[in-house]
């Protein structure tokens, strides 16, 4: 369910907040997906949705693209201190500028 939440996120169809509030009012969860993956650490996610997608070889189980670019960029949760429930628009907006400098670099990097 984390991974679906995930690419809600990705799809641009609804915020962060919104998805937690609709799974913790409309299916009675204590938490909502993402705010679970900040406190499992979004590289564990990351790590779990890989092996399954091997291990199963089902495209259901792929990787949501952003909790790669989360991970590449240091954003694991609870542990780094930055993931997916960003209390302020100014912290979104760094956060979104400074996943597309470090894909920008890693890409750099990869094609040398």
């Amino acid at each position: 369910m984390i991974n679906e939440a995930v690419f809600i996120l990705y799809e641009g169809l609804a915020s962060a907040e919104e998805i937690d509030a609709a799974m913790k009012l409309g299916a009675n969860h204590p938490i909502g997906p993402l705010a679970l993956a900040d406190m499992i650490g979004i590289d564990v996610c990351l790590y779990v949705m890989e092996i399954l997608h091997t291990e199963f070889g089902d495209s259901k189980y792929r990787p949501c693209p952003l909790l790669k670019q989360m991970v590449y960029a240091g954003y694991l949760g609870r542990k780094s201190g930055k993931g997916f429930l960003i209390t302020n628009e100014l912290d979104r907006i760094h956060i979104l500028h400074d996943l597309f400098w470090q894909l920008q670099k890693r890409q750099n990097y990869a094609s040398f």
